[in-house]
């Protein structure tokens, strides 16, 4: 197979297109057909006719498991390439599976180049995968992820690729010797480590391929066209259908499983992990619907109105500077208190009152009878000092303490 010859036009083309965009250049991964992005495969898919020159190249429009029920493509006389580039093909699942393996088993060669491979893929042939790069997400974090990839032939001239970004570790960790072909290596830890087998299966070949991040746009225009053109050399000069992976099956209507969550399903340790992650959820919604206890309200405790008015009105009278009233309501009070307490006459305050209240109060007499004489001396007057009312406040508070 010759070197691809459209690649400088089409480099050009691409580079002219990223150049001339009012857009930042996105450099996500999303290996769309269509996409002349740095991580689309345009290049790869327009290229598809000079590596199979004279070939049709299917661009499929509808799911495979549609197109395989409308095409004899189990006979012998129905020779073909299955191609899928995608990070994860989430559409192919296990009904899937069997129709490419059949489609393998009658003579026809499949080639698929995923990061993350069905497990029912996985167990029919006998292999297993492990990436040591499924932390890495950002734009960042894949931009340090620098390698060299090799592919296992001395027929071909270069045999060595060296790649500056986004070169995930993944790798074949086990697989059946007796029916498997290593076609190409990744130093991985320093240790080599296979990333593109060839499997026979039944007839035919499925061609497996760790690395679909080679096939992007970014790699053909930056020199590495030629293995892509290596890679593809292995699959026979023929028709390809080449699969995008887009639509879900019509036929199987409401029995197609082949949804983003399917994805999650093919693989044990993501069915687990989506499992206890609904668990959580769930016992998180059961216990956090239980009745929570209501916030106390704070009480504050009841103002004492009467005391308020009662400061209020001595305010007033001592802004007034009206102290007869004040001592007049003094006593008044004084001798009401009396007459309610001790049920005496306060009519008469003379010595037989002065002896009976000293002795119902537990005041000395000669105290009490100071008291009485001060306060029918204040009574008489018509103007009172307020030394006069402190003193009358201060003997009253006294007497009524030593009761």
């Amino acid at each position: 197979m010759k070197i691809i010859s459209n690649i400088p036009f089409l480099a050009f083309f691409v580079f002219i297109v990223l150049l001339t965009s009012c857009k930042k250049t996105n450099w996500r991964e999303n290996f769309r057909e269509r996409s002349t992005e740095p991580f689309g495969t345009y290049i790869v898919k327009e290229e598809m006719e000079q590596l199979f020159p004279d070939e049709e190249i299917l661009f499929l429009k509808r799911h495979i498991e549609d197109y395989f029920i409308e095409e004899n493509y189990y006979y012998d006389s129905f020779l073909g390439n299955y191609v899928c580039i995608k990070p994860f093909a989430y559409r192919l699942g296990n009904s899937s599976i069997d129709k490419l393996l059949r489609f393998a088993g009658a003579g026809n060669d499949v080639f698929l180049s995923l990061n993350f491979f069905n497990s029912k893929l996985e167990e029919e042939l006998e292999f297993e995968t492990k990436n040591l790069d499924t932390d890495a997400y950002t734009v960042e974090e894949l931009k340090a992820l620098k390698g060299t990839i090799n592919l296992v032939n001395d027929n071909f001239e270069n045999t060595s690729f060296t790649y500056d970004r986004n070169l995930r570790k993944n790798y074949f960790s086990s697989y059946n010797d007796s029916k498997t072909t290593i076609l190409g290596t990744h130093e991985i830890n320093d240790t080599i480590r296979p990333n593109f087998i060839k499997i026979q299966y039944q007839k035919g070949n499925v061609f497996l391929h760790t690395q679909p991040i080679a096939f992007t746009n970014y790699f053909l225009i930056n020199g590495n066209q030629e293995y892509v053109e290596n890679v593809f050399s292995y699959l026979p000069n023929r028709m390809v259908i080449w699969d995008p992976l887009r639509r879900p099956s019509k036929i199987r209507g409401s029995n197609d499983k082949t949804s983003a969550l399917s994805f999650f399903m093919q693989h044990p340790s993501l069915k687990w992990s989506l499992y206890v992650a609904f668990i959580t959820l769930l016992l998180f919604m059961f216990l956090n619907a239980r009745r929570k206890q209501r916030a106390i309200p704070e009480v504050k405790q009841l103002k004492n109105s009467t005391q308020d008015f009662t400061h209020t009105i001595a305010n007033l009278y001592l802004k007034e500077e009206n102290h007869k009233n004040i001592v007049s309501k003094k006593i008044k009070y004084f001798l009401e208190k009396i007459r309610s307490k001790y049920h005496l006459d306060t009519t008469n305050l003379n010595s037989n009152f002065i002896e009976r209240l000293a002795a119902k109060t537990g005041n000395t007499e000669h105290t009490t009878k100071y008291l009485v004489n001060t306060i029918i001396a204040l009574n008489k007057k018509s103007v009172c000092t307020q030394d006069e009312l402190v003193r009358l406040n201060t003997l009253i508070e006294n007497f009524l303490e030593n009761k």
